[in-house]
């Protein structure tokens, strides 16, 4: 019996490895292509997918495992409308359309290139199919399905909501919008995006934009960490609102700066960046435990925040898609929903501070609280410069066009400290009392 059993072990292995996958397996990564164009009163839409993602349909094969292109048209559409149609809501202003119409269906070779533009996209599904005696696995096809949505007009804004996250574990899709008269709009969407507007009015894009500020300052932790550096000597309201406005007036400017452009684009700026957060962590916790009452800490938050608006354009860029026609009103609305996140952090920060130094002295917890964000900012810079270290850095050559980028810059910089130095010094009791006394 044992010796049966032994015999019987490298038999069953050998039919498992040579039984192909199941067809219910569930791609790791799937790339979703996708256009879409309004057309006076349709609405088309153009899908690429990889067939192996479409599941749970039976295609008919012929061979070992090659798809059978005469008679793979009904499972084609019923796979097109289960896993494509059935899965992405589309609206025109805010009227969702109804299910739309499988115009054309095409399978293609995974080495087809027709997707790189609308035109040839188009061409490519409306042209002859692929001959039916071509030789092709069915799990390396690429289903292509042109749709078509009525609508009212083509000049409507339209939103789209692909939850084409049950195609794989992890689902990109590269979406271009074509709108009537316009230039092209890319977007690459992870996996259930939710509702995407394709072309949003202001006031939705900066909804969308304060509410992402706002969930960002609270994730990050390197900001929350600094912010709590910067404000633990300080318990009157004054020297906190002079500190965290420079916060904000600094990282506001880098910021926009980095959106537009004028930010380095080298592969050795974000760790660079995320390398001097730390630093500014170490140095402004470091500074609150040598000195009792720090002098001059906005310009220190002025200076780091510039260093921080960088690491808030990371965080941003991704999103910036999502901004329309509307990019400046996106930022500002960005740099908001920061301040918001901010001023609810201070909130509960700063009676939390001021009841714990009724517990114990004011420098004692100063002190402590500062060497444990001391400690933790020492690890995260060291974790980063090692990072850092692994990307090589150039100088950039010094031509004409970075020479004015960087006297841009520098104006931009001495034009704000100036502004906020000149607000701050209007705001001083000094400069008050020396106000009313020549009014006298």
């Amino acid at each position: 019996m044992r010796r049966y059993l032994v015999l019987a072990l490298p038999a069953a292995l050998a039919l498992s490895l040579a039984t192909p996958s199941s067809a219910h397996d569930v791609p790791p990564d799937v790339a979703v292509q996708a256009f879409l164009k309004p057309e006076g009163e349709r609405l088309r839409l153009l899908v690429r997918v990889p067939l192996a993602a479409l599941r749970d349909v039976v295609y008919p094969t012929r061979g070992p495992v090659y798809l059978d292109l005469a008679r793979a048209d009904a499972s084609l559409r019923q796979a097109a409308t289960l896993w494509i149609a059935d899965a992405v809501e589309l609206y025109e202003d805010e009227g969702r359309l109804s299910s739309p119409q499988i115009a054309e269906v095409r399978v293609s070779l995974p080495s087809d290139r027709s997707f790189g533009g609308w035109d040839s996209a188009l061409e490519h599904v409306t042209g002859p199919p692929l001959p039916e005696d071509t030789e092709i696995y069915w799990s390396q096809a690429m289903l292509d399905v042109l749709f078509e949505y009525a609508i009212r007009s083509e000049a409507s804004r339209f939103s789209i909501h692909p939850a084409f996250d049950r195609l794989g574990l992890r689902v990109v899709t590269a979406l271009r919008f074509l709108p009537p008269g316009g230039a092209v709009r890319a977007f690459e969407l992870e996996n259930d995006p939710g509702l995407v507007r394709l072309d949003p009015r202001w006031h939705q894009a900066a909804g969308r934009f304060v509410a992402l500020g706002f969930r960002h300052i609270l994730g990050g932790v390197d900001h929350l960490l600094f912010l709590l550096c910067l404000v633990i000597p300080f318990r009157r309201l004054r020297p906190l609102v002079i500190v965290v406005s420079a916060f904000t007036v600094a990282h506001s400017i880098t910021l926009v700066a980095s959106a537009f452009g004028l930010a380095p684009d080298g592969l050795w700026f974000p760790p660079l960046v995320e390398t001097l957060i730390a630093a500014s962590i170490l140095y402004t916790a470091l500074e609150n435990i040598v000195v009792a009452q720090p002098r001059r800490r906005w310009l220190i938050a002025f200076g780091f925040g510039l260093v921080h608006g960088f690491g808030f354009s990371f965080a941003l860029r991704q999103t910036l898609q999502f901004a329309g026609s509307h990019l400046l009103t996106s930022l500002l609305a960005f740099n908001v929903g920061v301040e918001l996140g901010q001023l609810f952090v201070l909130a509960l920060l700063v009676p939390t501070l001021d009841l714990l130094s009724r517990r114990i002295p004011e420098r004692t917890g100063t002190i402590v609280l500062s060497a444990l964000v001391a400690h933790t900012g020492w690890h995260w810079m060291a974790d980063r410069w090692e990072r850092l270290r692994q990307f090589p850095f150039s100088w950039p050559a010094l031509d004409a066009a970075r020479l004015a980028s960087a006297t841009r810059w520098l104006m931009l910089a001495i034009a704000a400290a100036g502004l906020f130095w000149l607000w701050r010094a209007v705001l001083s009791p000094v400069a008050r009392r020396r106000v009313a006394k020549e009014m006298e």
